[in-house]
Order: structure tokens, then C-alpha cells, then sequence
């Protein structure tokens, strides 16, 4: 599809609806409001208009039209707005009015914003933002988004650049007019401590929690042997029948993903089936392995089993359950013990696993880094630090260079149109 065509979407929520916002963006929006409406609203302020068919006359609604022309929009071109009765009838006649006028066309998901972002209207760290902001369902993750969406990450990308820009600066004046007296030739020392106090800047972000965990949640996997309790664990954790409780070994084959946020903080619980060495036929031992699988990507192994047993972790959790239980097996008197059923020490697990939580997922008042940017981040920091390697300006000039293009690749000033369809693809058809 081209860049220049002319899009519209419904850009509200999926009707029924007390109001519907249908965009039109591209150089034909300001004739297809006239065709509409009859008439081009001054700019930036709503006017109540009838709409009616172009081809018919016929009377489709009535509607306030706002106008805003480019390149001071939201997608950085002509933009139109309709904001009409939310009805589906409403909004099916008016996108096919719209689609039968010539050289309009529904727009693709995350259209209208990867448009923003090649009219500069954002960059590529704001528009991940505004992703993760569409997705967002708890309070910490919205605070992180809109960081991001507000250009919190970019605002300090383009601060780094400025120093580097400074320290590049320097180093062309010595090797360009480092023989004409009235410049001042660059002080290597000063230069180096320069460039690691940016690098240690970027390594104290790199060492933040990832953006991505806001988003997966914090992955807690329940591990033990048979009958160690895990899937009433698990129920009583997320607060419903998420997983078959039986007396039966092996009931559990597979691996169970229920996500949750408690305290605001998004988890994910993994029931897992029970792990033995002896016994188990062959569809146990594949879910078996699959346990053990879940418990290497795992930021917390809650472990059900006897103690010292589980799996070699440093997130491992040991916990003494069905504290009620005949068969129920003390641990270490420092060891969490819980029933689930009766309830007890659920409250103190629980207050666990917000606290752990909280070293495992982003703060929502800083500014994290997902893993594309941290990518970029992390090259431009190696390339900083490798300057106190050198003390040829030409090698200089050249980290200097890689960490700049690092930079402009982690706002998407230098992008590939492949890591763009992937983002913008996962937006809905009216962003």
C-alpha cells in the first residue's frame, strides 16, 4: 500500500457505542469531509454536520467533523475526524460511503501511527511506548507505557547523543585544525572520561529490569513431585478452579499459564506436572520435561517438594504445603508454610511474591528498556567504553560514530522496514 493513499478507519472502540470516531489521513481527507458534509469546518474546531451519501444524497447521520490540516496533526498529514453515533448501522454506511469515494482506502492495522512516526510526528521508542500503552491492563503497566508514549527513553537518547555529538565535535577539530594555533587541541583524558560517564549511563539503564516483563508478567512456576499440592496452590492463588485437583499422580501433564496481577504487578502462574524419576508412563514424562523446561525460564520456582530437592535456581522458593494435610512435611523453621485450602499463610506468600516482584519487573516511575532497545543501547555503551582503548583520534572518531548510529537505531532513525511492519502490525486498524 502506498504512503501517499488516503486512509480512513473507525478509530473508537468496536460499536455498539454512544460515539464513533471514524479518521480520514492523506491528501484527500479535506475533499472527502466536503464530499461528507458539504462543507471544511475551520481548523481544530468541531462543527455539527449532516452527512449524506455522495452518490444518493441520501441523509447517513449527524455528526460533529473536525479538520486538522498537516503537518500539525496526529499522523503528521491532513487528518479528518468524524465523531458520529457509535452505532454499527451508523459506522457500515459511513465507512462504505467512504470507501467508494476514489483514492480512499481502509487503513491497515497501526497505519495512522506508523504514518505519525514517518512524519515525524514520533519516534520508534514512542510509538513501542504507545504499543505497550494499548495493551496495558494494570496501573504499572500503563505508568511504564506512558512514559514511553510521552518520550520519557527518547528525551534521554537525544541527551546522550548531544554529548556524544559534543565529543565527536572535539575530536574532528583535532584531527582537522590540530596544527592551526587558535584551536585547541582535544584533551585525550578528558575526552575518555567524557565518553565512560555516558557509558556508565547506559549501563545503569541496561541493568534496569526489562520492559518486556511488565508486559509477560513475572512468570512464578509451582514445582514439586506428585500430589505436592502445586494445582491447589495454584488455585488458590489466582482464586478459581484454573487447575484439576486430584489424588491421582500424574493428573497434572501438561504445563497450566494463568496470568494475574496482584498488587498491581502482572503475573503469570505455572502449574507444572509433578516430577518423579520412576513410574511415570510416556505422556507423563513428556509433561515431565516440560516442567523442567518451565523451570529454567522461570523468575520464581515456588517448590512444593521435599526439601532441598528441587531444581538447582538461585529464584528458587522453597514452600512447606498442605500445612493441613495428613502427609504434610515440615520444613526449616525459615521456610514459607501455607495451606491453601484453610488459607493459612496465603497472605504472607502473597505479600512474597509482590515483594520479589518488585526486583523482577520495572518501577513504573523510571524509564525501562525492552529488548530491541537495549540491543541498540548496549552497543552504543561497548562503544564508549572501547574508547579508553585507543588514543588514535581516527579509531576514536569511529566508536564515536557506531554509538551514534546505535542511538538513531534505537529511536528508528535508522530502521529496517521489516522490524516496522512487525511493530506497527500489532496495533488495531484505527492507530
Amino acid at each position: 500500500m502506498a504512503a501517499t493513499d488516503t486512509i480512513f478507519a473507525l478509530s473508537s472502540g468496536q460499536p455498539p457505542s454512544a460515539i464513533g470516531i471514524i479518521r480520514i489521513s492523506g491528501p484527500k481527507a479535506a475533499s472527502a469531509l466536503r464530499l461528507l458534509s458539504g462543507t471544511l469546518p475551520d481548523e481544530r474546531r468541531a462543527s455539527l454536520a449532516k452527512l449524506t451519501d455522495p452518490d444518493s444524497g441520501e441523509l447517513l447521520d449527524t455528526a460533529l467533523i473536525l479538520w486538522f490540516p498537516g503537518p500539525n496533526s496526529a499522523s503528521g498529514e491532513d487528518l479528518a475526524e468524524i465523531h458520529c453515533h457509535g452505532g454499527r448501522a451508523v459506522i457500515r454506511v459511513l465507512e462504505n460511503a467512504l470507501g467508494n469515494i476514489e483514492g480512499l482506502r481502509q487503513a491497515e492495522p497501526g497505519e495512522f501511527t506508523r504514518r505519525a512516526f514517518t512524519h515525524g510526528r514520533m519516534d520508534l521508542a514512542e510509538a513501542e511506548g504507545l504499543s505497550d500503552l494499548l495493551f496495558a491492563e494494570t496501573e504499572l503497566q500503563r505508568r511504564s507505557a506512558i512514559q514511553a508514549a510521552g518520550g520519557a527513553l527518547s528525551r534521554k537518547v537525544e541527551e546522550w547523543q548531544t554529548g556524544i555529538l559534543r565529543l565527536s565535535a572535539m575530536v574532528e577539530a583535532e584531527l582537522d585544525f590540530s596544527d592551526e594555533d587558535d584551536v585547541a587541541p582535544a584533551q585525550l583524558d578528558a575526552l575518555q572520561s567524557a565518553a565512560q560517564d555516558l557509558a556508565e549511563e547506559m549501563a545503569n539503564m541496561l541493568a534496569r529490569p526489562r520492559a518486556e516483563k511488565l508486559r509477560e508478567g513475572v512468570r512464578v512456576v509451582l514445582g514439586g513431585p506428585p500430589n505436592s499440592g502445586k494445582s491447589t496452590l495454584l488455585n488458590a492463588l489466582v482464586e478459581r478452579e484454573a487447575a484439576i485437583v486430584s489424588p491421582i499422580a500424574g493428573t497434572t501433564r501438561d504445563v497450566i499459564e494463568v496470568p494475574i496481577a496482584i498488587g498491581g504487578i502482572p503475573f503469570l502462574f505455572i502449574d507444572t506436572a509433578g516430577v518423579r524419576d520412576d513410574g511415570a508412563e510416556e505422556i507423563e514424562r513428556i509433561g515431565i520435561d516440560r516442567a523442567r523446561q518451565q523451570f529454567e525460564l522461570a523468575d520464581l520456582i515456588l517448590w512444593l517438594g521435599p526439601e532441598g530437592e528441587g531444581p538447582m535456581s538461585s529464584n528458587l522458593v522453597e514452600i512447606a504445603s498442605r500445612q493441613d494435610h495428613p502427609e504434610y512435611q515440615p520444613k526449616s523453621s525459615d521456610v514459607l508454610s501455607v495451606s491453601p485450602l484453610a488459607g493459612t499463610g496465603m497472605d504472607a506468600l502473597v505479600r512474597m511474591l509482590v515483594e520479589r516482584a518488585k526486583d523482577i519487573v520495572p518501577r513504573g516511575d523510571e524509564i525501562s528498556v525492552n529488548k530491541r532497545q537495549a540491543d541498540h543501547l548496549a552497543l552504543a555503551q561497548r562503544s564508549l567504553d572501547a574508547i579508553l582503548d585507543f588514543e588514535d583520534f581516527l579509531i576514536i572518531a569511529e566508536q564515536l560514530r557506531m554509538a551514534r548510529g546505535a542511538l538513531d537505531a534505537l529511536t528508528g532513525r535508522a530502521s529496517t522496514e521489516d522490524m516496522l511492519d512487525s511493530l506497527f502490525g500489532k496495533f488495531c486498524i484505527g492507530k
